[in-house]
């Protein structure tokens, strides 16, 4: 059984320089496969197989739906502001809709979410059908769109019936691409000799993996420290567990090793903890790894946009780097 997933993301930023003030993307299986931004004003196809099986009709069509949601998505950051006692600096609203399908159980798992500078704003509860405010700011908003039974009624149809077709056409669409396996590049990496060690995975598809460290044939957790799965700029994604053994004794390392597991292939990638096979920068090697450091847990999802996001720490906006994915 596999679940495939559609999802959307809007984002609107304000004061942050020489970048679009409005991006949209559209993905399915955690590929790209539309993008409109309020520089080219165009929804365009990111794969060959979208372009190719919808015509002219469907990207005017989600050209005109992003230009409004663009000027919605503006206005909403006034509105946000305004809430907080904000007037200047760096701001940003974000909302993710979409669903999961299981193409066996033909379960379906609907959900839409809105963000503000990094923090959950509004989020849509599957089991009530109501909106939910994380904070006082947003109760303003969640009373408005609760009273209007309407439109909740048309936004459960949306993500529980008409998601799910879309989701299984585009999968339809892309079938040789996203049902494809490919396995990784695994390498071990350390910054210095009392930092952690990385186990570097890149190059893999899907983006269905698991990714641990074992001591003598035992998964361990005491140490360890997993990173998110982030798309690379060719369609294909890498992930990092780390662990930390400054307290174990070197001629002990070769008890360690780091297995990675792909959805769809049987066999695990392990790689046995060897000093000599650790790639550091106090060497003379050339460490060459794809930009992607860091993925952007907002909303509590992956935020993939290729922009700076802003997330609240300790009271203070902090920039993580998310690449440039899009080559428009």
């Amino acid at each position: 059984a596999v679940t495939h997933s559609l999802k959307y993301f809007y984002t609107a930023s304000s004061g942050i320089k020489n970048f679009p003030e409005f991006v949209t993307v559209g993905m399915v299986d955690g590929v790209p496969f539309s993008y409109y931004d309020s520089v080219i004003r165009k929804e365009i196809p990111k794969q060959d197989w979208m372009a190719k099986n919808e015509g002219p009709e469907y990207w005017e069509r989600n050209t005109q739906k992003s230009i409004g949601s663009e000027q919605t998505f503006k206005a909403n950051i006034g509105i946000a502001k305004e809430r907080f006692n904000q007037t200047g600096g760096v701001h940003v609203v974000q909302k993710m809709y979409g669903c999961e399908w299981d193409d066996e159980t033909q379960k379906v798992t609907g959900y839409r979410q809105h963000g503000y500078d990094g923090e959950d704003w509004l989020i849509w509860s599957t089991e009530s059908n109501t909106w939910i405010a994380p904070k006082q700011q947003a109760v303003l908003t969640t009373n408005k769109w609760n009273n209007d039974r309407g439109w909740l009624e048309s936004n459960k149809n949306y993500l529980n019936q008409i998601c799910p077709e879309w989701v299984k056409k585009y999968v339809d669409y892309g079938r040789s691409s996203l049902m494809r396996t490919v396995r990784p590049s695994v390498s071990l990496l350390q910054k210095s000799s009392s930092s952690p060690i990385s186990c570097f995975a890149t190059g893999f598809y899907p983006n269905r993996a698991e990714m641990f460290w074992r001591k003598d044939g035992e998964e361990i957790h005491d140490g360890v420290e997993k990173g998110e799965i982030v798309p690379n700029n060719d369609g294909t994604f890498q992930m990092s567990v780390h662990i930390d053994l400054s307290s174990v004794p070197t001629g002990d390392w070769n008890k360690y090793e780091c297995v990675f597991q792909l959805s769809g292939d049987k066999e695990d990638v392990t790689h046995r903890l060897e000093k000599t096979r650790i790639l550091t920068n106090e060497s003379n090697i050339s460490i060459v790894i794809i930009p992607v450091v860091a993925a952007v847990a907002v909303l509590g999802l992956i935020a993939v946009i290729g922009f700076i996001v802003y997330k609240k720490k300790n009271g203070e906006l902090v920039n993580f780097f998310v690449f440039l994915y899009f080559d428009c």
